[in-house]
């Protein structure tokens, strides 16, 4: 596949809706919002929030920030955005960190709750790391959390419940990879590459994290804003087909200087 350039990854983004007028409605974007702010802690990822987030007007004007959602408090129905500008800048930024860990041959650990969308761009990324040197940390065996199973597949660790890879916000699985590496005496990662509560967890207990992050889910974009994610790229983190996400895994491979054969 070709490396598309930025005005193209851009106009991808937006055809395919990972950003531009993606799928998630404005209105259960606001209701996570607010559920974040009156601290439901299954919208914080991981994160601890305190009570510096109570005001869901203070979620809304970062979101607008960081991910390109309406700043506007009135629109409360409807369609809503991720500026595809923003998406590929915080893919420049992840790539830049990117580039530190393979120079630095550091210890990388993949995780996604979101299996069904964003599984093969890990992977791909972890590939990628692999082949620049870099040790793609392999999580203890035996794990549970969430009444699942935690495991690694494709060296992306996921959860399974019933034969299924689980889509979950939940930071216990990264928890638990954690918690067991240290049971085991190895050391922790250098960087966690993620989403959902697998980043936010892993970022709260001051590891470098960077991780993917929809909408709807303000809380990594929180993290990044108070530095304790460095970074959150805005997408739609579930769209038609996992295959739209291959252009942005190139342009992102390409920006950290990882070719691959």
């Amino acid at each position: 596949m070709p490396i598309p350039s930025r005005a193209a990854l851009v106009e991808h983004l937006v055809r395919t809706r990972i950003a531009g007028d993606v799928a998630t409605p404005r209105d259960n974007n606001l209701s996570h919002y607010r559920k974040l702010a009156n601290g439901d802690r299954h919208y914080w990822l991981g994160l601890e929030l305190g009570d510096r987030w109570r005001d869901e007007q203070d979620v809304l004007a970062v979101m607008a920030e960081r991910c390109g959602v309406s700043d506007d408090p009135e629109h409360r129905f409807g369609q809503d955005t991720i500026d595809p500008e923003l998406t590929v800048d915080a893919l420049e930024r992840m790539a830049a960190r990117l580039r530190k860990a393979a120079a630095g041959s550091e210890r990388v650990l993949f995780a996604t709750g979101h299996p069904g969308g964003l599984l093969d761009v890990h992977r791909q990324t972890a590939d990628a790391l692999r082949a620049a040197g870099c040790e793609i940390v392999r999580i203890p065996s035996g794990l549970i959390a969430d009444e699942g199973m935690v495991f690694q597949f494709a060296d992306v660790a996921v959860q399974e419940r019933g034969a299924t890879l689980w889509h979950t916000h939940s930071p216990a699985p990264m928890a638990a990879i954690l918690d067991g590496l240290e049971r085991e005496g190895r050391p922790l990662p250098d960087l966690v590459v993620a989403d959902h509560g697998w980043a936010g967890c892993a970022a709260q207990r001051g590891l470098d994290a960077v991780g993917y992050a929809d909408c709807n889910d303000p809380a990594l974009f929180l993290g990044e804003a108070e530095g304790t994610l460095q970074v959150a790229v805005p997408l739609d983190d579930h769209v038609l087909d996992p295959r739209f996400y291959d252009p942005m895994t190139e342009y992102l491979l390409d920006a950290a200087g990882l070719t691959r054969g």
